[in-house]
This record gives structure tokens, C-alpha cells and sequence, in this order.
């Protein structure tokens, strides 16, 4: 996996992302301060889960020959007693069978980024130079 990189950018929160050749923003909300110049560090989370369940999907359904022609992804997190809550909701368009779909939904639990968040996770932080 590329690195992701993040350095101050313009404003009072806007961050400058890389990863590879990609350049991106992230920012808050002009009402927590930032100036709403790209997706917050959450909505960067729920977009990851929600890519990475349409992906998974997606590729599931072309091995299978299944007719998913195409499966859209809502992905909604609250914060409360510090507990993370994702919300998703999906959409699978197609023919298919209620058999499918059920394996379809089974099929979502495991995509990477699901199995990353619902998992034990460490966070090595050092200081380099």
C-alpha cells in the first residue's frame, strides 16, 4: 500500500494529503473552525468503508456471474460515550435472486476496511527526523 502523507495546508485545519501521485484535502467544518474545503478525517473513514464494500461487491458479483450492475454504499458515523457508530446502508441494483442478495450482504461484513475497523487495531506512533 502507498503511504499517505498529510501536512498543514491553507487555512486554520485544512490539511494537504498525498499518496503517491494523488493530492487530496481534508478539512472540518467551518463551524469546528476548519473551512470546509474537502472531506473531514471522518467522512475520509466512511468513505474508505463505503469504497471498499462497493469494490468487494463488485468483484464478488463478476466471479459469481451474478447480475449486480451496481451496488450503492451509505456510510453514516456518530460519536457518542466514545463509541464509533457506522451506519450502512446498501443498495444492490440488478436481478437478483433474494438468495444472492443474502450472500451479497455476507459478502460485505468481509471487505477489507470492514474487517480492519470490526478488528483489533494498533497504532505504532514514533518520531522520525
Amino acid at each position: 500500500m502507498r503511504k499517505v502523507v498529510s501536512q498543514f495546508g491553507d487555512g486554520p485545519l485544512q490539511q494537504k494529503l498525498q499518496t503517491g501521485n494523488l493530492h487530496f484535502l481534508s478539512d472540518a467544518y467551518a463551524s469546528n473552525g476548519g473551512q470546509d474545503t474537502g472531506p473531514t478525517p471522518h467522512e475520509y473513514l466512511g468513505a474508505a468503508l463505503a469504497a471498499c464494500t462497493s469494490m468487494t461487491l463488485k468483484m464478488y458479483a463478476g466471479r459469481k456471474s451474478m447480475n449486480l450492475e451496481n451496488a450503492i454504499v451509505t456510510v453514516d458515523i456518530e460519536r457518542a460515550n466514545d463509541i464509533e457508530m457506522f451506519t450502512r446502508d446498501i443498495q444492490l441494483q440488478g436481478s437478483l435472486t433474494e438468495e444472492e442478495k443474502n450472500r451479497l450482504i455476507e459478502i460485505a461484513n468481509k471487505c477489507p476496511i470492514h474487517k480492519a475497523l470490526a478488528g483489533d487495531i494498533q497504532i505504532k506512533t514514533q518520531l522520525v527526523s
